[in-house]
């Protein structure tokens, strides 16, 4: 898992072309990405991890996009199945469309609507540690 993150990390630490980075900075995002509430059962806004879009195509594992109250890029989150966790899978081009990413969380989710199996959320936060309050309500 140590070496997943630091994968991650390093995959996530280059920017995107300044278009691309513009067309997500603020919500909603331009197309391919739409509402995650709009695609499955969700509430708009989750405590914690913010409002949601997806490209419907990337399902299950993503990337998502997570915005504050305020529609401002938070994080890029990674729903990684537990069952794609093992020494024959990797995930060598993890991209952060957000661009640079502060720190990483990685935490078991049991699942959920969109994603129904066990998973891994692998979430590359474009704020700080102290700015994650911004999606805590």
């Amino acid at each position: 898992m140590k070496a997943l993150a630091f994968a991650l990390a390093l995959t996530a630490a280059g920017t995107l072309p300044v278009a691309a980075a513009e067309q997500i900075a603020k919500s909603p995002p331009s197309a391919p990405y739409e509402q995650v509430s709009k695609l499955v059962k969700l509430p708009d806004f989750i405590p914690g991890i913010g409002q949601l879009f997806v490209d419907p195509k990337t399902l299950p594992a993503g990337p998502f996009l997570a915005y504050d109250h305020d529609g401002a890029l938070v994080s890029t989150i990674y729903m990684i199945p537990l069952k794609d966790l093992n020494p024959d899978k990797h995930f060598d081009d993890l991209a952060a469309p957000g661009g640079n990413v502060d720190h990483v969380s990685i935490y078991y989710n049991a699942g959920h609507p969109g994603v129904e199996t066990p998973h891994t959320h692998i979430v590359l936060w474009h704020v700080s540690a102290k700015d994650e309050a911004r999606v805590a309500k």
